[in-house]
């Protein structure tokens, strides 16, 4: 049984060395490519991070909501149990996602999500799918002709999840791009073993005719004038 989760965060903001929380954490789980109906959802207090209005219009969670709601302490030992060993897939993951959770795992003294339990669907969907003039979560739903009806009022960790889990299913299934580095190396040693390339295939040469230099050399005389 090959057990994968997806997930994704909401925070306050993007910097969390400067004090941003995270206040959503949505996963989902896959069982040998299909998607369960095995979610994680909890939304947590930022416990006194004000969340600043431009993120607010990304995802719409307001302080007020999240006073009763967890925090972070009661919430992560459980994020960790339902992950468990398993892959965890983010998309842009390496750059936002997994040193965000780390940062607040690490706040409380708990072990990070290990590197070689993370993987990131921006950097598989660059070297599985050629075409797309972006490789946002929203570009690649698009590519593959999925549904972005869940997003229409906005982010969510869950709703984004969901839908990481359905774009991963499509990339699994979607053979690695070629190597054009590979397909040039290979075109270049054919080209070299062509019967006619090589130091031992005779030179020709084509001099001009005497009329020809002569029109020529009258030619430069009267550019050069």
């Amino acid at each position: 049984m090959k057990r994968v989760i997806c997930f994704d965060i909401e925070t306050t903001g993007l910097e969390y060395t400067r004090g941003d929380r995270c206040i959503e954490i949505g996963a989902v789980e896959m069982i040998d490519g299909q998607i369960t109906d095995n979610n994680f959802h909890e939304y947590i207090n930022p416990d006194g991070k004000i969340i600043p209005p431009d993120s607010y219009m990304v995802h719409k969670i307001s302080n007020a909501f999240l006073e009763d709601k967890p925090k972070m302490a009661v919430v992560a030992p459980k994020f960790l149990e339902f992950i468990g060993d398993s892959p965890i897939v983010a998309h842009n993951g390496a750059d936002f996602d997994f040193p965000f959770i780390n940062y607040e795992l690490s706040k409380l003294g708990l072990n990070p999500i290990p590197r070689e339990q993370q993987l990131d669907s921006i950097v598989i969907a660059r070297n599985r799918v050629f075409g797309p003039k972006s490789y946002s979560l929203d570009a690649l739903a698009k590519w593959y002709g999925i549904s972005l009806a869940s997003r229409a009022e906005g982010h969510g960790a869950l709703i984004d999840a969901e839908l990481l889990a359905k774009v991963y299913k499509e990339l699994e299934n979607t053979a690695p791009a070629p190597d054009v580095n590979e397909i040039i190396a290979q075109q270049h040693e054919a080209f070299l073993k062509h019967p006619k390339i090589g130091a031992n295939f005779p030179h020709r040469s084509f001099p001009a005719h005497e009329d020809e230099l002569a029109a020529h050399n009258a030619f430069m005389e009267k550019l050069m004038a």
